[in-house]
């Protein structure tokens, strides 16, 4: 009899164990979750769907229609290839931190950005605040050079299922004042 008891006694905890591990391996898989990773199209780059001068320079972001995105702990790089309509394209790549910390690109005088970007804790929703510093034609003399400043936000949401991203984006020229927004979807590629 004692050694039945002893028996059903390892059975009942070896079984425990058993359920209590298959239990947390489940867990585990349901806290994955998806992230901006991959090659990701759009139909309209960020930019042009805003109809606002809000990049700087071919190779910029702002103005490709692919992305292709790798996610680390602290920071995300963006690689792309863009340009003007009539350009070359230029293939660049993008460091985005999230600590809020500002960041800064420039190319030459009266060209670049400033920005910050900021993740939120469940890592769905990105927020990247920049500030484009550009030289444009003087409407009087077009050979003279005005500073223009637009103001961005891009607001990207990553879907729950990880197949898309849409980018809620705002800008304001400090020339022309107006506020324009705009949404830009990109779907996952791969």
């Amino acid at each position: 009899m004692k050694i039945k008891r002893n028996v059903l006694f390892c059975l009942i905890i070896l079984l425990t164990g058993v359920i209590f591990f298959a239990v947390q391996a489940q867990q585990k898989n349901d806290t994955h979750h998806a992230n901006f990773s991959g090659e990701w199209k759009s139909k309209e780059s960020i930019s042009m769907g805003g109809n606002i001068v809000c990049c700087y320079d071919s190779g910029d972001r702002m103005l490709a229609t692919t992305m292709k995105i790798t996610e680390h702990a602290d920071f995300l790089t963006i690689a792309v290839s863009s340009s003007f309509p009539g350009t070359t394209p230029v293939t660049s790549q993008e460091k985005l931190t999230f600590d809020g910390k500002e960041n800064q690109i420039n190319h030459g005088p009266e060209r670049g950005k400033k920005f910050t970007v900021k993740m939120s804790a469940d890592r769905q929703t990105m927020t990247v605040n920049s500030t484009v510093h550009l030289g444009v034609a003087s409407a009087s003399n077009t050979s003279v050079l005005e500073q223009m400043i637009v103001y961005v936000t891009e607001v990207w949401n990553l879907s729950n299922d990880g197949k898309s991203i849409t980018v809620q984006a705002s800008a304001k020229s400090d020339l022309y004042g107006k506020v324009r927004s705009w949404k830009t979807v990109f779907h996952k590629a791969n």
